[in-house]
This record gives structure tokens, sequence and C-alpha cells, in this order.
């Protein structure tokens, strides 16, 4: 018997209200607060707390116990991150860090770039459909990272991080859920290391009849569902011949499949067409990643010297049948395809082995080499009543890129960090730097950080290559867009109550600048040129209270002022679907040893946006019904044996009908309810 939303509403609510009345249990042990170590933000693995930037790692551990099924999911916590989702999974998502726009976001897979080139904007990301079975952590480094990582990371890097095979043996972990509405999940990991050889095999399957996109409040909603399912499976495999020295492999396939709406769509005089809610349109996306590595220390462990190939085909396919009770006729076809080769040559050089400094520690040379090759093919068409429309491209693109960075610790106090990197992208040669320092006050158990850096993005292939039926011709002679950011902020530790980590807490100001923007506009036909410019600031707080052993609560709060300039655009105009306030809280309960209960509550601010109408008519921009909301998740896991758990995860369990993007509406309550088994 299908259950409705209320009842699902009735079933949770009391769950939700467990960490403010059930009785407090003292777990077995307290919680052990190891060091995390972060490779993403500087090349060098370094404890969190040395690092001028903003970090946050998601790792196995976080992703199982907060019920994170998709990238976007998990990065919904992530201070400074603004996850905006047109539906369920599978549609259209941008992710916005620190005011900058999605194509400014760079996306890593095990360090290798994985934004899709065919993209108007050379910035997409399947943030909606990577799954998180074969993930092991993730790393969010917020600011600009374009000397460490080229092109793109200007607001910051995204590094999904695959799973490896780290202990002697076989080790099998399985997992399967179903819940509502009509959904299902399955996953089986194989890990292990036998003898020279290492090895993380990953396999998952999932289906989800997901809801209507379309709000509610709109006279056009049907209530159709938007459904969504995949398919993956990941392979990881390494061989080390000798101590010091491994070679790896890199298998992943991945397809997804999904319904989604058309909406607010305009003519070609930019008219509004009201929106048709047949959800008839589905669309396809499938990647094929490959990648061999070989990794070796030398002269004693002093350096480490690492060289990599990849290969990865992205396509992706939405189409639109036509449907004869449209008003307006409309149907559509679209296809993107593109395939990236990266080779990468990385290097780090433990100076330490030789300077004869005392005062000097962990001192490091990161240096090394990038090639990366883009070529796409992208084309796309529909019709309707007022005509036909169409675009295409089909190029292909190299960058070669060196890079040098120092790394080092003085007076065991202050460590200082450094890296420049020099890129070539066909007949531009663009410079980024980055300078940071974290000063240690060990007396008060508080570390203060200062950074600047600058980065670029350059124009994607359909900028310089495109061309359409409305008389865009793309502009070979785009220079990138560049930015410099600077940030400072705090981390402090207070100890109470006979606990010397009872609260952590933090704040870091930030701003950037971006110029060049590349803009469209007619001149004398329509086209793309370096025209505006955009302004960001704000400021990012965390904070974590861990009063008892049973208890945890991680609170973070974003204010952020974004604004565009330039001959295009009004001064002090808002950046679109960036809003100024935003924050979220975590609290953790472990009433007993084997219970805990993660409770999740987002609030998104009011944000600017081009606006859909109660009658489903686009038009407009402003600050539209439904742009702001708080948003609750659940998520209980039960350890019923040494080697199973059972968890029930919920999202949206109040049912709000925010709307991340105006006219598409947060999925309704879902809960998902299974048992993971490991062995």
């Amino acid at each position: 018997m299908r259950m409705r939303a209320p009842a699902v509403i009735a079933v949770l609510v009391p769950i939700l209200a467990t960490p403010l009345c059930v009785a407090p249990v003292l777990a077995d042990e307290a919680p052990v607060n190891l060091p995390d170590v972060v490779v993403t933000a500087t090349r060098v693995p370094s404890p969190v707390e040395q690092i001028p930037a903003g970090v946050t790692i998601i790792d196995r551990k976080t992703i199982e116990t907060h019920g994170y099924n998709t990238l976007s999911d998990a990065l919904q916590d992530v201070p400074g991150v603004h996850v905006s989702q047109s539906g369920g999974p599978g549609a259209q998502t941008s992710v916005f860090i620190r005011g900058t726009e999605g194509q400014h976001v760079l996306v890593l897979r095990d360090g290798m770039p994985i934004n899709d080139a065919a993209d108007v904007n050379g910035g997409y990301t399947n943030f909606s459909t990577e799954t998180l079975a074969d993930v092991e952590r993730i790393e969010v480094i917020r600011g600009p990272m374009a000397s460490l990582y080229g092109s793109g990371a200007v607001g910051g890097v995204i590094n999904i991080i695959s799973r490896r095979g780290t202990q002697p043996g076989m080790h099998w972990e399985g997992d399967i859920a179903g819940g509502y509405p009509a959904a299902i999940r399955g996953s089986v990991s194989a890990t292990g290391v036998e003898g020279p050889i290492d090895y993380a095999i990953t396999a998952e399957s999932q289906s989800f009849q997901g809801y209507d996109s379309t709000p509610q409040r709109e006279f056009v909603y049907k209530g159709v569902a938007q459904g969504y399912r995949d398919r993956l499976l990941t392979m990881n495999l390494g061989y080390t011949p000798v101590d010091g020295t491994r070679l790896s492999l890199l298998l992943r396939g991945h397809v997804a499949y999904f319904g989604y709406n058309t909406l607010g769509q305009t003519d070609a005089d930019f008219n509004p067409l009201p929106t048709f809610d047949d959800s008839n349109s589905n669309g396809k996306t499938s990647s094929l990643l490959g990648r061999l590595g070989l990794t070796t220390t030398l002269f004693d462990g002093a350096l480490e010297s690492g060289a990599f190939v990849g290969r990865e085909q992205d396509d992706r396919r939405y189409q639109e049948p036509l449907n004869l009770n449209d008003p307006n006729l409309a149907s559509s076809d679209s296809r993107y395809h593109s395939y990236r080769t990266d080779v990468q040559w990385n290097n780090t050089l433990h100076l330490d082995r030789y300077l004869q400094a005392p005062a000097l520690s962990g001192s490091a040379l990161t240096f090394g080499y990038e090639y990366t090759g883009d070529d796409i093919n992208e084309r796309f068409q529909s019709n309707s009543l007022t005509g036909f429309y169409g675009d295409s491209a089909r190029a292909s693109m190299v960058t070669n890129a060196i890079y040098a960075g120092l790394q080092t610790t003085v007076l065991k106090r202050l460590t200082l960090t450094g890296q420049i990197r020099q890129d070539w992208v066909d007949q531009q040669a663009p410079t980024t730097w980055r300078i940071g320092g974290v000063y240690d006050l060990k007396e008060i158990s508080t570390h203060l950080k200062l950074a600047y850096g600058t980065a670029f993005r350059a124009p994607s292939l359909f900028e310089r290559y495109g061309v359409d039926t409305f008389g865009f011709v793309g502009n070979p002679n785009l220079k990138p867009e560049h930015a410099e950011g600077w940030e400072a902020g705090f981390t402090t530790d207070v100890a109470a109550f006979g606990r010397p980590r009872f609260l952590t807490f933090g704040s870091t100001y930030f701003d950037q600048r971006i110029t060049d923007l590349i803009t469209s506009v007619f001149v004398p036909v329509d086209t793309e040129v370096n025209l505006n410019s955009a302004h960001s600031h704000g400021v990012e707080t965390e904070a974590t209270l861990r009063p008892f052993d049973w208890l945890d609560v991680h609170a973070s709060w974003t204010f952020l002022n974004t604004y565009a300039s330039g001959q295009s655009a009004a001064v002090g105009t808002r950046l679109l679907r960036q809003p100024q306030n935003s924050a979220d809280v975590d609290v953790t309960v472990r009433p007993i040893p084997k219970l805990r209960i993660v409770t999740s509550f987002y609030y998104t601010g009011s944000a600017q946006d081009i606006l859909i109408g109660g009658d489903g008519n686009g038009g407009g921009i402003g600050y539209g019904p439904g742009q702001h909301g708080l948003i609750a998740n659940v998520a209980i896991t039960y350890k019923l044996m040494p080697h199973v758990d059972l968890y029930l995860n919920g999202w949206n369990i109040f049912d709000s009908k925010f709307e991340p993007v105006n006219g598409y509406q947060t999925p309704g309550p879902t809960i998902l309810a299974g048992a993971r088994i490991s062995l």
C-alpha cells in the first residue's frame, strides 16, 4: 500500500523530535578527533588547520551517517556553497561558490578535471547524477585555485576521491534500500589488498519515481512525476611491485536516465511561452573514464613523483517529443558529446632532507606539468509555433601548463604557502598565483589565516565557435575571464566543562572580483565579448558544539553580497540565484551506543531569478514566490550486529515548496529504509 505524503510526515515528525526528548546515554567511548589531512588545497598532504583557504571534508562516514545520495546532496552542508537544482535527481544543477557562477567551479575526480567541455559555458558537471557509492571522500576548497588547477578554478575546487583498497584480504560491503515514493537502491563494493595488488570494485543501481518539479502554485501543475534511474561500475586497481612504487588503473562507467520539465520558454522575439506540464521530456547522461597512473618515491623518499594519463567521454541527450495537447506545439532534441585527454606529471620534493634550518619544518617544493585536450560535438534543435531554433558547435582546444609551489612552517607557528602556474590556452597565456599563511596561536588554541590569489576561466568552445539559427556567431578572439580574491579569518577551540574542544568556531571574510566577463552582445551580429565585471564579498561562519559525548551540534551561516557592472549590466545589479543569506544546522545524537540520529535543517534566503508566474509564463527578473525556504532532513542509523547497520533516511520531511530555481519546486517528502552489510 502506498503511503501519502502526510502519512510520511506523521511517521517522521516523532523521529525528528527525538534529539529534543531522548534520555542521554553515554556511548562506549568518546569520539577520537584525529587531524584531517587535505591534499587538494596545496598538493602537499597538510592538516586542515594549516591551510589558508576555506576547506570542507566530506568523508565516507559522513556520507553514510547523513544519508547523502548524490554529490549535490553532499554539497548542501558546505558553507559558502549554494546548490541550485532544477528539480529532482538528474535535473540541471549549478553549484555556486562564494558568489561566482557555475562555470567558475572546477570539479576533479582524483585530481583530474571532469567538467563537461561541451557545455555552452564549459562548466557543466552532473552534480545531481554523480552518485557516491564509489566515493571515499570529497574535498571542497573555496577561493581562487587556478594557480594549482588552471582554468575554471575561480570560486573553488571540488575533488571527488575514489574508494581504494587499503586493508589486507577481501572485504565486502552491500547496501540495499527501498522507500517512498517507489524508490529502490542497491550497491555492492569489494575492496582489499592481496600481496602487491590492491583493488576497489563498486557496482550500483538506483531507481526513483520522484516528483513533479512544476510548482503546485502554477495552474498548469499536473503532479506527473519525473523519474530517475542509473547504473554505475567503478574499478580502482593498483599494483605495487616494490615499496613506494604503485601502478594504478581507474575505470568508471556511469549512465543515468531521468525525466524533466521545460518551462518559461521564449520565442524568437523573447515573448514568453507558457509552461506545459506533460512531463514527456527525458534525458540521458553517460560517462566513461579511464586513467592510468604511476607513482613512485625516489632518493629515500625525498621526492614523490607521479605521472597520469586519463581519458573521459561524456554524452548527454535531452528530448522533448511533440505532444499535440501542448499549446506551444513544442519539441526539441539536443546532444552534447565531449572527449577529454588529461596528462599530468606531479612532483613533491621534501626539502627538510636537505635544509639545515631548525626554524623551518614541513618544507616542500611542488612542481609539474599538465596537458589537457578537449574535443566537442554539440547540437541543439527545437520547434514550436513560433518557428525553428538550432545551434551547434564542433571544435577542439589544447591547454598546456606548468606549475610550482612552496610550503614551509616557521618556528612551528607560521605555515606559509605559495603557488604559481603558467597556462597556454590556444593563443592566450594566463599566469595565476596564490600566497597565504596560517599563524598558530597555541596559547589560545586559535589559527589565523590570510590568503590572496588570482584565477581565470578560458572561453568555452561554444563561446568561441558556436553558431545558431538566430544569428549567433562565436568569437574565436575571446580572452579568458580573470579573477582575483582574498580572504582573512580564524578558527578557535574553546575548552569548557573538562572538554578540550567543547566549542569550535570560526569566521572568514572573503572578497573576489571577476573582470572581462564573457557577455552576449549585438555588434552587428549576436556574439560574445569580454565586457562586464562582477564583485562578490561576504562572511562564512561555522560553529561546532560538543557538550556531551552523545551530542554534536554543527551550524554554519553565509552572508553574501554580489553585483555586476559593465556596459551591458546596470551598476549594482545583483547576480541571479545568489542568496544573500543561507544557513544550515546539523544535530547529531547518539542516545545509545548503537543508535545515531542526524537531523539537518537548510535555510536559503531570497535571491533574484528569472520569474515564472502562476500561469506558467516566463518573463522578468525579481524576487518570486517560493524563493526562500527551509528544508529538513533526517538520517537514522542503528547497528543491529557488528557487521550490519540498519538506516532510515528522510528528505524534505516537512514538504517544503521551496524553489531553488524559480519555476522548479524541491521534490516532496522522500524516505529510504535499508541495510548496510560489511564483511
